[in-house]
């Protein structure tokens, strides 16, 4: 069984399908997503409704990023959705074809803000942690704060106590290469900003593979 790590999004629908494509994952593996499905790229509802699709696949994960916490929040709240739409959010509404001033909450189908609902903090397995962005070392994943799971860049990262290798998204590496430091690795290789989208293949806890896709 593999273990495959796809980072950052950012509705690059294009990309992630021909990453798909190329990695083709079977029955057995594992997927992991790790978060910022939506915002700054072309077709967040593509990507949505695509992943929303995935959910009953056995052995799939979906992390929450920043990005869909942003979303959630908006909802319900104006001055979150003011800032949500500050940073990137347009982009997700015009992929649904509503302006500002509509009632874009319900312009978004139930079955994707349910998607975004059922979005994890993060995920553990014998050999790794996967997370959107930074961990503390010190704690244990239950008892890790909102802002460092959702908003830290890699460059915090240290050593988890677990000695359990971290994987990440959120910090946008725009050399396009995955950024490994031994003890973790940020797989966001820019595919929003012209770069990769990157999927980490982990085969017996060694990393085998990385299978990219650009959005083209």
């Amino acid at each position: 069984m593999r273990t495959l790590a796809i980072g950052d999004i950012h509705g690059c629908y294009k990309a992630l399908i021909a990453l798909m494509g190329e990695v083709r994952p079977r029955p057995e593996d594992q997927l992991v997503f790790l978060g910022d499905y939506v915002d700054r790229g072309p077709d967040s509802r593509a990507v949505l409704e695509l992943l929303a699709g995935q959910r009953k696949r056995n052995h799939t994960v979906f992390l929450r990023g920043n990005h869909e916490e942003m979303m959630l929040d908006a909802r319900s709240d104006p001055l979150e959705a003011d800032l949500w739409r500050r940073n990137d959010g347009l982009q997700t509404l015009w992929s649904y074809g509503v302006e500002e001033s509509e009632d874009w909450g319900a312009a978004i189908p139930a079955s994707h803000w349910e998607f975004l609902e059922q979005t994890i903090p993060a995920f553990e397995t014998a050999e790794n942690i996967f997370v959107h962005a930074c961990v503390d070392p010190q704690l244990d994943l239950k008892d890790q704060p909102g802002w460092l799971l959702y908003w830290e860049f890699f460059d915090r990262l240290q050593p988890h106590k677990s000695g359990k290798k971290i994987i990440s998204g959120h910090s946008a590496q725009r050399s396009g290469r995955i950024k490994d430091v031994g003890f973790a690795a940020c797989i966001d290789t820019a595919a929003v900003y012209g770069g990769w989208l990157t999927c980490l293949a982990n085969e017996e806890g060694q990393a085998r593979a990385g299978r990219l896709g650009k959005n083209e």
